[in-house]
């Protein structure tokens, strides 16, 4: 199931490496042996659903937490011994903007730079550049409490960047934020890549991993999964899909029945869209052969159609869920069928 290890991906050039990272919190285990590689210049996403062990990762690389067993290195120093120093290198902007809200956004990236030792006239230059650069200027002098959730986050990542760190850790940079604020901070996020920025990425948004990361490691469980590209992954569960939508009030189960002669391998139905997809051979002409038989059955469709494996299907066929999976039981509502 995995593509390939960390012994196999590790690289001379790794930037972030950890080896058995384990962490317990009481009977919950958050980390169960968890390696990590990510080279210079490249971004790695962290791909994993709510409780998957994103953040605990993201805490021990960082010098916040300590784990109860492992090593782990950034920039070729350990982060236990050498705390300090790892800190001066690196970038955070954890899940929740990290910002004071009765500062305005400029009083907010001047004051990073203070704490940074930037001295007074190079923190308050290096604020102004972060408001241009992540579209701030304009708000740059208002309370950040008059911001909106995309700005906040925006303000936060910049002060993340106030000491132009090569290494940056992302946790989840984008939850919470509307189509339109992610696509934005996407850009933002390319844009320091492209610069020369090292970055790890979590997020719970395959979109998300699939747009912006190199390389992608699923971990559910503390545990990796898979690792490989998107291309990699995608094709890892291979060939085409066919998706198909019903009407309110059909019954899923004959509808599975009807597409099971067709399908290579399970049936996943989610209750909540009304969906079935499952992985097909023929194209076109399976695609017909299975509308004609939902026409006989006089079972309605209101969508169908033939696609690439997504990395939806990736986590699926890995984890058994599908990537909204948390702790509020949302799991409950798909279902996989032979």
């Amino acid at each position: 199931m995995i593509l390939r290890s960390f012994r196999e991906g590790t690289s001379m050039t790794a930037v972030i490496e950890a080896r058995g990272l384990v962490k317990h919190y009481g009977d919950v285990v958050a980390l169960d042996g968890f390696d990590l590689s990510v080279e210079k210049g490249t971004v790695v996403g962290l791909l994993g659903p709510n409780g998957a062990g994103k953040t605990t990762v993201v805490s021990i690389l960082t010098t916040l937490l300590i784990p109860d067993r492992g090593t782990a290195t950034v920039d070729g120093l350990d982060v236990f011994t050498s705390a300090h120093d790892v800190r001066s290198r690196i970038g955070l902007s954890g899940q929740y903007a990290a910002v004071d809200e009765h500062l305005t956004g400029f009083e907010n990236l001047d004051m990073i730079g203070r704490l940074y030792h930037l001295g007074k006239a190079k923190a308050r230059t290096r604020s102004r550049e972060l408001l241009e650069q992540f579209d701030l200027v304009e708000s740059g002098d208002r309370p950040v409490k008059t911001y909106s959730g995309g700005m906040r986050r925006r303000l936060d990542l910049a002060g993340a960047l106030v000491a132009q760190p090569p290494i940056l850790f992302l946790d989840e940079p984008t939850t919470g934020l509307d189509p339109r604020s992610r696509i934005q901070l996407w850009e933002v996020i390319r844009n320091l890549v492209t610069q020369g920025t090292t970055l790890l990425l979590t997020t719970q948004y395959l979109e998300e991993a699939d747009q912006l990361a190199d390389d992608i490691i699923v971990i559910d469980h503390g545990r990796e999964i898979a690792h490989g590209t998107s291309d990699e992954l995608k094709t890892q569960v291979g060939g085409e899909r066919i998706a198909i939508t019903v009407r309110a009030g059909t019954d899923l189960g004959s509808a599975a029945a009807l597409l099971r002669p067709h399908a290579n391998d399970e049936i996943h139905i989610d209750k909540r869209s009304r969906s079935l997809s499952a992985p097909i051979t023929g194209g076109a002409a399976t695609l017909t052969a299975v509308i004609r038989s939902f026409d006989t059955a006089k079972i309605e469709i209101r969508d169908v159609g033939i696609r690439r494996p997504t990395l939806d299907d990736v986590f699926l066929a890995l984890t058994g869920h599908t990537s909204d999976y948390g702790d509020s039981g949302e799991h409950d509502e798909t279902q996989e069928t032979r």
